[in-house]
């Protein structure tokens, strides 16, 4: 296959979507793990009755419908709600069908995706070593982030690659809540379904390779980082 009809998809308009794309990745992940540390946390040593129902509301993403979750969103940051009333006196803008409610809106849908793997790598962390800094005086949150943490950093790191990735990839929350304003909330997935619709398929195959590229990048770091915690867990011979 000739790479001219590839070529001739490598527009502005490809490179803004793309950038636009990192860029709402970059920010939710962080706010991502800023959310999902202290909560992974919380829900791996609580005992209290509610947990399990935050566990379920934090996994609902993985099994509800984009639309549906984009829907909400989208009543819920829409003018006649408090939040996108109180949104707009703040900012003179709306929530909604703007970058700052794609953020949000990639946050509330990529949240299980970073907690479910830093939860399972804190519960994976030696009990040895979490004594030996309960022992030495250390208060919980100290044990927490100084002795749990960096024992599940290759967790952390997963979760961190799932939910950049699964942020690239979004599609029916960031439709729904964003819409296709170009430079604002034209993410490259939502490019590429409209440049498929107008049968314009050199631009789609750009679109689809450099997401693809991009997501095959980090399948291949998550699959590194689990293999190099499978063999820090492992015992070493002698």
């Amino acid at each position: 296959m000739s790479d001219a009809p590839l070529l001739a998809g490598l527009t502005p308009a490809l490179w803004q979507s793309l950038g636009l794309t990192m860029r709402l990745a970059a920010i939710s992940t962080v706010i991502l793990l800023a959310i999902a540390l202290p909560l992974a946390g919380w829900l791996d040593r609580t005992r209290l009755k509610i947990a399990p129902w935050i566990e379920a509301l934090v996994t609902l993403p993985i099994v509800l419908p984009p639309t549906v979750i984009g829907f909400y969103l989208l009543v819920g940051f829409g003018g006649g709600s408090w939040l996108g009333t109180g949104w707009q006196a703040l900012f003179d803008s709306t929530l909604a069908f703007s970058f700052a409610g794609l953020v949000v809106g990639s946050v509330i849908y990529s949240l299980p995706f970073a907690v479910q793997p830093i939860q399972n790598a804190i519960r994976e962390v030696d009990a040895a070593l979490i004594e030996a800094g309960c022992a030495l005086g250390a208060r919980p949150r100290q044990v927490f982030w100084r002795v749990i943490v960096p024992a599940a950093r290759n967790g952390i790191l997963t979760g961190a690659a799932l939910s950049f990735a699964h942020t690239m990839g979004e599609f029916g929350v960031v439709l729904m809540l964003g819409g296709n304003i170009p430079g604002a909330t034209r993410v490259a997935s939502i490019a590429l379904y409209d440049e498929t619709q107008l049968l314009n398929y050199p631009v789609a195959h750009s679109y689809a390779l450099l997401l693809l590229a991009i997501s095959f990048a980090m399948l291949m770091l998550i699959g590194l980082l689990r293999r190099g915690a499978r063999q820090q867990a492992r015992p070493k011979l002698r």
